[in-house]
């Protein structure tokens, strides 16, 4: 399979990238940065802003999968830089997948968007979105999360996961 790796140069797209390689993937790594380390071991490099459309899509050209790891995440900044990374990239991603008939996206969001006020344990999937967030981010994950599950469809499979940092 030739799989794009959003935010491939980040720590766990990164990941992504050497574990897709051993097991004979070809991977495009999409993010800001030169990510020498990744080519030098054969990963190709775009280097590209989520939030532009057309350079994610030439990132993707002939790929038959996403993995979204591109974010903008931290506790502070301003709210628009989140919606522009988080919301309007994940956008990108599923309108890029529905041109070019890409059938799987695997979204990175986070455990944060189940966090409301109190502590969780044991918490697990069935756990629902919270509707209160104490930053911009778990908003702005909130949101790209909801719209990767409700463009799941006979042509589009997705799902997205919540590592923890």
């Amino acid at each position: 399979m030739k799989i794009l790796v959003t935010g491939g140069g980040g720590f766990l797209g990164s990941a992504i990238c050497r574990r897709l390689l051993q097991r004979g993937d070809e991977v495009v790594a999409f993010q800001r940065g030169a990510a020498e380390a990744l080519r030098s071991i054969g990963v190709h490099i775009h280097r590209g802003d989520i939030s532009d459309a057309a350079e994610l899509g030439d990132a993707a050209r002939s790929c038959t999968a996403i993995i979204h790891t591109a974010g903008k995440a931290g506790i502070w900044g301003d709210a628009a830089d989140y919606q522009r990374c988080n919301v309007d990239g994940t956008q990108n991603v599923i309108a890029l997948c529905r041109s070019r008939s890409i059938s799987h996206l695997v979204h990175t969001s986070s455990p944060s968007i189940v966090h409301g006020e109190t502590d969780v344990e044991g918490g697990d999937e069935s756990l629902p979105i919270s509707s209160r967030f104490l930053s911009p981010y778990p908003a702005s994950k909130a949101e790209a999360e909801r719209m990767v599950l409700a463009a799941n469809d006979a042509e589009l499979k997705t799902t997205a996961l919540r590592p923890h940092l």
